[in-house]
């Protein structure tokens, strides 16, 4: 038998079907397409940080735990003194853990669509089903009786919102997001990567509904090298996602790396100001452009719209001129004819402000 064929009869029929995530090669380019923070630490704390990593050794494993860190991570991101805490390498490694641990025949997963792709990639992973309720057309708002009808249909294990969504940069209404907990039978994940940017939160509200966790990352702060999430939720919850967190899964590096950063969260919050700054600068600024809608923005890039057919045409334009964004086109039917853009430094968003004008496509 061929390697083909024994990938048909042993690899999930499900996974065979799948793509790979594919991360665009940004090499030379001002890279706008992956919400990351552009600016580096100044080179004074980067030498108090080189200083820190000097005396660290790498022969033991870690501490399992990251006892020191989540006691930062707890203060810097106000989770309250009642809740727990859980470390994960990235977000995705938190999310695989809450579905692994609710898996099982016929189970699903919910979330919204246009939304995050890897909630519905770690369900097809975890063999779970997944449901994805499409968002109100024109401003991504969550359809409710969409919604109450999915979960009283499927009865879903776990339901995950983003707040703000990726890639539509919106809040969902408070008063929505507490009706899906009601109506959930299972656990409700609110996704709040992009928090720093948003100046929200439901962190406040764990331990009022049972079975609301709420995730954070530091990737979006400047972070996104270091590979580190959160969750935090009910000690009873937590006790039993911890079960499937792989042993030593935060690496001594990244602990020592994200509590000098916590110790230092002053910096981290200068470079946020920052790009709320410039978020707000390029907002009315793309959409004085002719032929550009763009939606309002609580996270760090913004949603724009082209005339249609324009889209890729602008992208290929702005790629072949040095700056690179997100496609989005083809990729949900409410984004077509859309690119995504994130918040860089000034002069990177003069750069892309003068290419989207000067684009005739």
């Amino acid at each position: 038998m061929t390697v083909y064929g024994l990938i048909r009869d042993w690899v999930r029929p499900e996974i065979q079907a799948l793509t790979a995530y594919h991360v665009a090669d940004a090499s030379g380019l001002i890279k706008l397409d992956a919400m990351e923070n552009p600016w580096i630490w100044p080179e004074d704390l980067r030498q108090e940080w080189l200083s820190v990593l000097h005396k660290v050794d790498v022969n033991r494993y870690p501490d399992p735990q990251a006892g020191a860190l989540a006691v930062q991570l707890r203060q810097a991101m106000e989770v309250p003194d009642e809740m727990a805490v859980l470390l994960g390498n990235g977000s995705d490694e938190i999310i695989q853990m809450l579905a692994m641990a609710v898996s099982g025949p016929g189970r699903s997963i919910l979330s919204v669509e246009p939304g995050f792709i890897m909630y519905r990639m770690i369900a097809i992973w975890c063999g779970m089903n997944y449901t994805g309720i499409p968002l109100n057309a024109g401003d991504f708002s969550l359809d409710m009786p969409a919604l109450r009808k999915a979960i009283e249909e499927t009865a879903p294990a776990l339901i995950f919102l983003a707040c703000p969504n990726n890639p539509t940069g919106n809040l969902f209404a408070e008063e929505d997001v507490l009706a899906v907990l009601e109506a959930a039978p299972g656990l409700v994940v609110v996704d709040e990567a992009y928090a720093p940017f948003a100046e929200a939160s439901f962190m406040s509200r764990l331990g009022q509904h049972d079975n609301l966790l709420v995730m954070r990352t530091v990737s979006k702060l400047g972070l996104a090298g270091l590979r580190l999430g959160m969750l935090a939720g009910p000690p009873a919850w937590l006790e039993q996602i911890d079960k499937l967190r792989m042993p030593y899964n935060i690496n001594v590096l990244t602990q020592e790396t994200a509590r000098f950063a916590m110790e230092h969260h002053d910096v981290l919050d200068e470079q946020t100001a920052n790009i709320r700054q410039e978020r707000e600068r390029l907002f009315p600024a793309l959409e004085g452009i002719d032929g550009i809608q763009c939606w309002p923005s609580r996270a760090n890039f913004l949603l724009v719209r082209t005339a249609p057919g324009r889209a890729l045409g602008l992208f290929d334009h702005l790629l072949k001129n040095g700056v690179l964004v997100k496609k989005l086109h083809g990729s949900h039917p409410l984004l077509d004819d859309c690119l995504r853009f994130t918040v860089g430094k000034p002069d990177e968003n003069g750069r892309l402000l003068e290419l989207v004008r000067s684009y005739h496509g």
